[in-house]
């Protein structure tokens, strides 16, 4: 049995306090969506905080935290960056507005493709 996908073109948004981008695409709201690709962050970025804060709670990304928890994610409305997050045993992180990936971090937090 054969299925059509139709993908309509992805849109990229910048968040006016933070400087994530974030694809909102029909492929990222797949909910078996895998990643194709895993690379090392280079630098500090927004992007990179949110990822830090994610894959310290337990999870790889924004997109996995959505398809297990199924919940709105709280964000600090300043900065962008996420506020709580629930692990997998649920129990809550909280995280501070201000940076929390120090430098001799960043390259810890895995960025993945899809």
């Amino acid at each position: 049995m054969m299925r059509k996908i139709v993908q309509p073109s992805c849109m990229l948004t910048i968040q006016p306090f933070c400087q994530t981008q974030i694809m909102s695409c029909s492929v990222l709201l797949d909910n078996n969506a895998k990643p194709k690709s895993m690379s090392r962050a280079k630098q500090w970025t927004g992007e990179v905080e949110n990822l830090y804060r994610f894959q310290q709670a337990g999870y790889r990304d924004e997109l996995e935290y959505r398809q297990i928890k199924q919940v709105e994610i709280d964000r600090w409305p300043d900065t962008g960056f996420v506020k709580k997050l629930q692990r997998r045993d649920n129990t809550f992180y909280y995280y501070n507005r201000k940076r929390e990936c120090e430098d001799r971090e960043v390259h810890k937090v895995k960025v993945y493709a899809y």
